[in-house]
């Protein structure tokens, strides 16, 4: 019975576009004519509806992005900087993506300045990379090209530019969030309140304060925009033109999300499954959700393609769903709809396309040659406790903030901004509609051609159930990982003030309580306003002070040790020198000099990994010999200790970087359940401190301040005491 059910979604979907359009306004008319209400003031109220709300949509994204530039002035005194030090506010990766923008603006030609990232080998010793792929610098190609063709070398200083295009990233982020929430509850008071829930737990929906170039900040605002139109693209009784754009802009979000961002396809793929899970209950026209598994394809190959023949895309999971999806679908058309084996296809159709999908997955992995982010899968066995690691590098990931489960601190601060007892009461209501509805759908009863607000279901909105979905999984992803949350929360806002705002909601709820003292209908109406607004006024009381304060008080971000490191790089380092040190400060070192370094803070690549440890161990026990090799083996010719790390004390011990390299090395020793830490040879760090042999034949300080100290790797080793 559900299989005729998802075979009369199909017909539906095949009716011709012109005779809906031509049909809708008749109805439309007679409907008015009950009401007493002419076709020219319903225009002008739909058209009043529609061009206050863009309004609302557009002014709230201009507004965000001017309050994170008024903010990031008021953190960092950007005016008032010299550049080295505007540049040191970039920390870790955000160093490298600034560094490699500023290399293409300096080029003699834009064609040169790609050849040259192509063909990078002044980024890394002893290593020739394609920084474009490896890096994923399509943002950086993008701004590059925009800030020259626009002529704006005389009007904007470069750092501005850039910063500048991120965050009016962040206010399309905003304003799509806004009118996915609008297009979902009909009102744009919705979107006004997600907006609010946004900023106001801007610590936990965006990393833009911690990492402006960081790929996630120019990547999301595109995924958003596909969210919005794919909510739009699975609404029942869409007219034609509406549809086409929004698949239209489905296509074209899509395909950028993917350039943007090296884990993209993870993103999607969460997005597939969503849409499959719909589908497999009949809850969508099934010809949408095939249009949108075409889309995948599409940006798939056309990455692939443009991505320097990107095999990560090739055996990436959302390649392998896409196809079993479209491998089902082919076997479920070409059975009778009568016949016995055609039901049970349908029962074991998930089953088949979990079963296909992991089989091509694994086939294409065995026959494919890539590098995968290997690493990444010895990570999750390693975080779901099916493995146990003493390597340097798995372990420090796992003690990373961002990919520990999320702390109390998170869920504290979302009740307090009372947005998670809304999404918690947001999420059962419709979770208990889409069950309902599930429910019909296997005792045969067919959908309703069109819901109306008496009906009390909103679970069979597809549009809603897909919301519903891709929110549990995301939410059960940030259970696991609390840098998800960033994907999470936004949409957490965005369910949240939908459902508040959306009179179908509290109108499923009072049909199941099936209220008689008050007409449902009004009273579903009355809250639906009522509620959002008493919500903002609270919000606006007790948070809109607090972000004030922010944007007037002044912060000072001052780091006078790494300003007199550059400087003295600068004016005394050879140009042809290598410097070794940490990743995260060579990336600084990278950026503000220009200078060759031994490794960099990126981990999609397992070499660069495996260097980082290597580096990693002027932080360890061991001998000045072994340093000296491991260093000379990267050509380094400079070497920078940073006290903070060889003096760290951390929260967590056994966190550290000395304490995980001492682990990786077995220079720990159990006693009385207590962990020690032995090794023949002094902490390296603290004994190159102390000039004495062997390490002065090794090495030479030739400058230090109160958190740096730089030694000269020598060529020729005197062993004179």
């Amino acid at each position: 019975k559900m299989s005729s059910g998802a075979a009369d979604l199909r017909q539906r979907k095949k009716k011709n576009c012109t005779e809906s359009d031509k049909m809708a306004p008749e109805e439309r008319n007679k409907e008015n004519s009950k009401l007493g209400r002419s076709p020219k003031y319903l225009l002008i109220q739909r058209f009043a509806k529609l061009f206050f709300g863009c309004l609302a949509a557009v002014t709230s994204g201009m507004m965000y992005a001017v309050y994170l530039s008024t903010y990031h002035e008021r953190k960092f005194w950007f005016s008032s900087r010299q550049e080295l030090e505007r540049e040191i506010t970039f920390q870790g990766d955000s160093a490298i993506y600034y560094s490699f923008y500023k290399e293409l603006l300096k080029a003699p030609s834009f064609e040169r300045g790609v050849y040259e990232l192509t063909h990078n080998n002044k980024t890394i010793s002893l290593k020739t990379i394609n920084a474009v792929q490896q890096m994923t610098l399509y943002p950086e190609l993008i701004a590059s090209v925009l800030y020259q063709a626009s002529g704006s070398e005389e009007v904007i200083e470069p750092v501005y530019f850039y910063i500048g295009i991120v965050f009016g990233l962040q206010g399309i982020y905003v304003t799509a969030l806004f009118v996915t929430s609008w297009v979902m509850s009909g009102t744009w008071l919705a979107g006004m309140l997600t907006v609010a829930w946004f900023i106001i737990n801007r610590t936990d929906t965006t990393r833009i304060d911690y990492s402006i170039p960081s790929r996630e900040n120019w990547a999301l605002p595109y995924f958003a925009c596909q969210v919005a139109a794919l909510t739009g693209y699975l609404k029942k009784n869409l007219n034609c033109s509406a549809e086409k754009f929004c698949y239209l802009l489905v296509n074209a979000s899509t395909y950028t999300f993917m350039m943007m961002w090296e884990y993209s396809h993870y993103l999607l793929f969460v997005q597939a499954v969503s849409l499959f899970l719909l589908d497999s209950f009949a809850l969508a026209q099934t010809e949408k959700v095939h249009e949108v598994y075409r889309i995948y394809l599409f940006s798939l190959i056309v990455g692939y393609l443009l991505q320097f023949e990107n095999s990560a895309l090739l055996v990436s999971p959302l390649l392998s769903l896409v196809v079993a999806l479209m491998l089902s679908k082919s076997l479920q058309m070409n059975m009778k709809k009568s016949t016995f084996v055609s039901r049970l296809l349908k029962i074991m159709y998930i089953y088949l396309v979990l079963t296909v999908a992991v089989t091509l997955n694994f086939l294409l992995k065995m026959f494919i040659p890539h590098k995968e982010n290997g690493h990444l899968l010895k990570f999750i066995e390693v975080k779901l406790g099916l493995n146990t690691t003493k390597n340097f590098t798995m372990n420090w990931l796992l003690c990373q903030e961002s990919l520990q489960a999320p702390s109390q601190d998170f869920f504290l601060r979302l009740t307090q901004s009372s947005l998670l007892p809304f999404y918690i009461l947001v999420l059962i209501i419709c979770l208990f509609s889409v069950t309902q509805v599930i429910f019909r759908r296997i005792c045969g009863e067919p959908l309703k051609e069109t819901v109306k607000l008496e009906d009390g279901r909103i679970g069979e909105r597809p549009e809603i159930v897909y919301h519903v979905i891709h929110t549990i999984l995301l939410g059960c992803l940030a259970m696991c990982l609390e840098g998800m949350k960033y994907l999470w929360t936004p949409y957490v806002c965005m369910l949240a003030a939908f459902g508040v705002c959306s009179p179908e909601l509290w109108m499923t709820l009072f049909k199941w309580l099936r209220l008689k003292a008050v007409h449902p209908i009004l009273l579903a109406l009355i809250l639906s306003m009522a509620v959002p607004t008493i919500i903002g006024f609270s919000l606006w009381k007790e948070f809109f002070p607090r972000i004030m304060t922010e944007l007037t008080e002044l912060q000072e971000f001052y780091d006078p040790d790494t300003v007199e490191l550059m400087t003295w790089i600068k004016r005394q380092a050879p140009v042809a020198a290598v410097f070794a040190g940490s990743p995260q400060l060579m990336g600084v070192i990278k950026l503000c000099t220009g200078w060759t370094v031994s490794s960099l803070p990126l981990y999609n690549d397992d070499d660069l990994l495996k260097r980082n440890e290597n580096i990693y161990q002027i932080y360890s026990k061991r001998s000045a010999e072994d340093i000296y090799k491991i260093l000379t083996s990267y050509k380094a010719n400079f070497l920078v200790i940073e006290d903070s790390i060889c003096n760290e004390v951390g929260p967590v011990r056994g966190c550290r970087v000395k304490d995980l390299l001492d682990i990786a090395n077995g220079h720990v020793v159990c006693e009385e359940g207590d962990n020690y830490a032995y090794s023949k040879y002094g902490r390296f760090c603290h004994e190159i401190k102390m000039n004495y042999s062997p390490y002065v034949n090794y090495f030479t300080r030739v400058y230090w301040n109160r958190s740096y100290f730089v030694y000269r790797i020598n060529t020729v080793i005197s062993f004179q005491s």
